[in-house]
């Protein structure tokens, strides 16, 4: 062998046995005491640090459970002092259908991941404020790896950003009863996964550079139906788990009670292939059963027709337990009830509905099951097709995107703003791939996060931005930033955006959020605009529809 052939190799291998030290002194490099892992530098000022596991994987026995905290010890051992690649996002939560011709059942149940965005060497000590996101998907479907962060902290380095997986459909939300004994199942796992990850969020964001104590949770849809039920869940009560909340969209889907779930239960143990015994021995079949017989059961008990339509409770979401969850949310907030005091950011988009055909009452009944004709027939009185340019189309839209998804702007503004700072809005872009005008749910997304269209099964695809797009996208961003920084959407707004005024009572000021005027980069399309009397008032009607509506 040449001598230069010997030195090399020497070199190399020491290297290789200085690697590990080099990687741990790298800016993309945290050190979680228990473990260090590599992220991605997605931008020079960027680190993505992806799927880092914050519960224990709810596998076997751990199936239909609660989380279990991280065992640290164990994830140390396994690394073995190794720098673990943090670089590619994970497998996500096993989806369900969407109902719109996908089968459902990609991903993993080994998914309580998290992932982190943080600023290239950010450090303890640098005490910077976190965003927490928790995606939608109606509780069913979504994948985080959709909604990307990188660029909001390449356009803000002054944050840390977390996104959360959570379990989904049956596997997260699976009710029976019987679940009041923890030996059988419990409630709300899914919903219990996201209140782990802030607990792992309080005990670690330290390290990425992350201040505890700054913590503002974010959510779209069911992300902002999720952070509106952390707004009033017993298991977040004393924990200071966040200091601000920002609902986008939140999706007023009802929160059953166990009872009313049991025909779903019974219709899904029977499709898995576990339909006979106790509950208790159902739940044993159920958790040895496949992945794929119970991405098969959950897709049939959705679509089932074999559910009363006096029950049709088909979809696996939370439920009024009792313990997590002791009242309905509208119900806590118009009565002053028990419900964290902090400031929000709430807001719906300009047409959004989730429910199609032409009438208005069977669509809420489908949507609210508990409601009756006689209560469907009185919501419906409140939208006298006069008020809406005798439009049957948009008498349509309101009547139903009201109760689905609007009217949270107006029940939670209302409530924190007799106690602390509120602020709402009105998304009015319309995504520009979606073939409409409309502004439907969901439109925001795409601008907020790289022109994203989510497809089946946790698939997403990205399309081109223009550079009015990516301005307005900007302004958007820092908009939701200088809350996450300052508890104000002002604080750290771009110069050229307006000034957002508070929602009150008194003063329903909201800011329509909206691009600038034609090819313009540096023009504000933005302005305030005062909720109608109209809307105040068949809000308050909805409001007083908790009962059948169960949210």
């Amino acid at each position: 062998m040449e001598a230069a052939d010997a030195l090399t190799m020497v070199l190399s291998k020491i290297a290789l046995a200085l690697l590990p030290s080099l990687l741990a002194s790298a800016a993309n490099v945290v050190d979680l005491g228990y473990a260090s892992y590599a992220g991605n530098l997605s931008f020079p000022n960027t680190v993505a640090y992806l799927g880092l596991p914050y519960a224990e994987p709810p596998l076997g026995n751990l199936r239909f459970r609660a989380p279990v905290v991280l065992n640290t010890a164990r994830v140390a051992k396994e690394t073995g002092g190794k720098v673990v690649d943090a670089s590619q996002y994970p497998n996500f939560c096993i989806q369900g259908s969407t109902g719109a011709g996908d089968a459902g059942g990609a991903g993993s149940e080994d998914c309580l991941k998290v992932n982190v965005y943080a600023p290239a060497g950010a450090k303890r000590g640098d005490d910077l404020p976190v965003l927490v996101y928790i995606h939608g998907g109606g509780y069913f479907y979504g994948n985080p790896a959709n909604w990307p962060f990188d660029g909001w902290v390449h356009q803000s380095p002054n944050v840390v950003i977390v996104s959360v997986y959570y379990r989904l459909d049956a596997f997260g939300f699976l009710s029976h009863p019987d679940f009041t004994d923890p030996k059988i199942g419990d409630f709300n796992a899914g919903f219990l996964d996201q209140t782990m990850a802030l607990e792992w969020i309080q005990a670690h964001i330290r390290a990425f550079g992350g201040d505890p104590t700054k913590v503002t949770i974010n959510g779209e849809s069911a992300g902002g139906s999720s952070v509106e039920l952390h707004l009033v869940a017993d298991s977040d009560k004393g924990k200071n788990l966040f200091r601000g909340v920002i609902a986008q969209s939140v999706y007023r889907t009802p929160l059953a009670k166990p009872e009313q779930r049991v025909q779903q239960f019974d219709v899904f143990a029977q499709e898995a292939g576990c339909g006979t015994g106790a509950v208790a021995a159902q739940m044993a079949c159920l958790r040895n059963a496949s992945v794929s017989a119970l991405a098969r059961a959950q897709d049939a008990t959705s679509g089932s027709t074999a559910i009363s339509p006096v029950t049709g409770y088909k979809l696996f979401q939370p439920v009024l337990d009792g313990i997590v969850f002791k009242d309905f949310p509208t119900h806590q907030f118009t009565t002053g009830g028990a419900f964290a005091d902090v400031p929000v950011i709430v807001g719906s988009t300009t047409n959004e509905t989730l429910s199609g055909g032409t009438s208005i009452a069977a669509a809420l009944e489908a949507y609210f099951p508990s409601m009756t004709n006689s209560s469907a027939d009185a919501l419906v009185a409140q939208y006298p097709v006069a008020d809406f340019s005798n439009s049957t189309a948009l008498q349509f839209q309101a009547a139903t995107g009201e109760s689905e998804l609007l009217c949270a702007r107006h029940v939670i503004a209302s409530a924190v703003s007799e106690r602390t700072n509120a602020w709402t809005y009105r998304y009015n872009q319309p995504n520009p791939t979606g073939g409409s005008a409309a502004v439907g749910h969901a439109a925001e997304n795409w601008m907020m996060f790289n022109g994203i269209n989510t497809g089946f099964n946790g698939t997403g695809a990205f399309s081109p931005m223009t550079p009015t797009e990516d301005a307005f996208a900007a302004e958007l961003i820092a908009y939701w930033l200088s809350f996450v920084r300052a508890q104000n959407p002002n604080t750290y707004k771009l110069s050229r955006s307006p000034e957002w005024k508070q929602f009150s009572r008194t003063s329903k000021e909201r800011m329509v959020l909206q691009q600038g005027p034609g090819t313009t980069t540096d023009v504000s399309g933005s302005f305030l605009e005062v909720q109608s009397v109209g809307e105040t008032q068949r809000c308050e009607f909805v409001a007083s529809q908790v009962g059948v509506q169960q949210n």
